[in-house]
């Protein structure tokens, strides 16, 4: 395994009974990009990131970040290690203000309760990193606001920053933009592309355009195996992957 490679599964694998979701899957994730899971539905992706974020455990197989074996550990585990994960439906504490999300996810990777703090420090920690991952996110202005008040598109950005808050190296992003228009789709295309400075993002995502325009390389899934991985370009013009996968997408248009 190269050295910028932060993530790396080998003969992945998760058996439900009879049913096998993810079958042997191997793709690696280089360092600063943005690596997009593709496939249609029942192709295993949800799956696969449930793997990868530590939520189940495979069957059989590896999964190796920077270098060393995670698979097995608890999702805290592999949080604390630097993996964050947003989910397809908003996760996020509806009665809080913005700021107090982000503070509550940010104290809770530190190992604290709510209600409770460990030191001043601790404290003083908190409440920087809220609101720096807030500033990152464009959402300063909406600090103090009811997450409950907040537009649909604005919630989908503070479950961004509460992941962001909880200082992952890696981020797991579970179809970010579902259910956007096309004016929050691209302000949060905007903020994904500025992550990839400091963050290693993995996407999984049903929107066509914004993938193509974000991804550095894709992996295309179809019934838990993986069809093809490679660079963007390779995956936009691969006959097999059109066959497979885009040509259903665009015989059903929204599909």
């Amino acid at each position: 395994m190269s050295d910028d490679t932060v993530l790396a599964t080998h003969g992945l694998t998760r058996r439900f009974g009879g049913l096998v979701a993810v079958n042997e899957v191997e793709f690696d994730v280089k360092a600063h990009e943005i690596h997009a899971i593709l496939g249609p539905n029942g192709a295993g992706k949800s799956t696969l990131i449930n793997l990868l974020s530590g939520e189940i455990p495979p069957s059989e197989g590896q999964v190796l970040y920077r270098g060393q074996p995670i698979q097995g550990k608890s999702a805290r585990q592999i949080a604390r290690l630097g993996i964050g994960r947003s989910h397809q439906k908003t996760n996020i504490f509806p009665r809080l203000s913005c700021l107090q999300n982000c503070e509550l996810a940010a104290r809770i990777h530190m190992g604290g309760v709510f209600g409770s703090w460990r030191s001043r420090q601790t404290a003083r920690q908190v409440s920087e990193r809220a609101q720096e991952v807030l500033d990152t996110c464009q959402l300063n202005h909406r600090a103090n606001t009811t997450a409950s008040d907040m537009s649909y598109g604005e919630q989908r950005q503070l479950q961004i920053a509460m992941v962001l808050a909880t200082a992952p190296t890696l981020m797991l992003l579970d179809e970010p933009m579902a259910g956007m228009g096309r004016e929050e789709t691209a302000q949060v295309t905007e903020l994904l592309a500025s992550l990839t400075d400091s963050y290693t993002l993995v996407l999984i995502e049903h929107d066509m355009d914004s993938v193509f325009r974000l991804a550095d390389r894709i992996t295309v899934m179809v019934d838990g195996c993986v069809l093809e991985s490679g660079p963007t370009e390779q995956i936009r013009t691969s006959e097999k992957v059109r066959d497979v996968y885009l040509g259903r997408h665009e015989e059903g248009a929204t599909a």
